[in-house]
């Protein structure tokens, strides 16, 4: 009996910084279904950094110009900047950065579901940026008040960073927008593609999600999905307006009552089909990634070879 209400107290006064807003810190005790539900989403968001690079990556060699080409480089090297922040958050609950990536390219654990389709033209790039790098700043800006400290401070860079990524991509559509006729067509093609995987990113609504209410309780997540969601369709409509393109969503219409767009519904039979391996590239994503890490093998080994010769000097001679 002791041992229940030892670990009831526990749990009481873990809940009570909670709802006082106090960080919780790596050595701070915490309920392991809290540390898992940490991990399950840090890691999550750490996948969806590294895998993202893959489309836009595969630009870097056809941007239009040397300026395009230096600002997609320098995007994709932010994005694995965010992975590394992401993995050592993940690695302050006591899991190891093999076994996240294990997790990874087993399937285990899963990635942001826009990463699986294809970038088709140059405005695939522009759209990503601007769509998919804007609705990953409605999440992550909340995010910054996560209760997890070590999460929270590394999402103000991340979002910092996130923030020069969306307005690159919406230059990048703006340009195509004002441009020639199969410019503006490409533009046009691009963000009817995006739009809807875009707003999938949030996942599902909230009812449905089997995370997002436990999530809230313990404050790892600030808002919900649909709240998110809304205020992404709120920003983007007058930004499509601006653009002059024509919306995706026909159904999308300002509700005077309610303050918001109202819009049309989301395909989640596609949603569920992506996440589960049947989108179009997710079985190239990861196997680009095991390629990947499989070929920088030598690399980890050599660095490991040094920090233990740097070891065992140090133990030879400890002055």
């Amino acid at each position: 009996m002791g041992g229940n209400s030892d670990q009831a107290e526990l749990e009481r006064q873990f809940q009570q910084r909670i709802d006082d807003d106090i960080k919780i810190e790596p050595k701070d005790w915490m309920p392991d279904a809290y540390r898992e539900n940490l991990i399950r989403q840090i890691s999550q968001h750490a996948h969806s950094e590294v895998i993202g690079m893959q489309p836009e990556g595969n630009y870097i060699t056809r941007a239009p110009s040397l300026r395009r080409k230096l600002i997609l480089l320098s995007k994709v090297q932010d994005e694995a900047g965010h992975g590394l922040y992401l993995y050592s958050a993940s690695e302050t609950l006591g899991i190891s950065r093999l076994e996240l990536i294990e997790a990874l390219q087993s399937g285990a654990a899963k990635y942001a579901s826009i990463f699986n389709y294809p970038t088709q033209t140059w405005g695939d790039v522009g759209a990503i940026g601007w769509l998919v790098d804007g609705a990953a700043i409605c999440n992550q800006v909340s995010l910054q008040r996560t209760s997890y400290g070590p999460y929270a401070r590394g999402m103000i860079r991340i979002c910092k960073e996130e923030s020069f990524h969306q307005r690159q991509g919406y230059e990048i559509m703006l340009a195509l927008a004002r441009g020639s006729d199969e410019q503006r067509q490409m533009a046009q093609d691009s963000l009817n593609r995006f739009y809807w995987p875009a707003l999938m990113m949030f996942g599902p609504h909230d009812g449905e999600s089997a995370h997002s209410a436990q999530s809230m309780r313990w404050k790892i997540k600030r808002e919900t999905n649909d709240a998110l969601r809304q205020k992404f369709i709120d920003q983007t409509v007058p930004q499509i307006e601006f653009l002059g393109l024509d919306h995706p969503d026909r159904d999308i219409s300002w509700n005077e009552s309610r303050g918001h767009y109202d819009h049309g519904e989301i395909d989640w039979h596609e949603f569920y089909s992506v996440i589960n391996g049947n989108g179009h590239c997710n079985r190239q994503r990861l196997q680009h990634h095991i390629r990947a890490h499989q070929e920088g093998e030598w690399v980890r080994d050599a660095l490991a070879a040094y920090q233990e010769k740097q070891r065992q000097r140090d133990c030879q001679d400890p002055d």
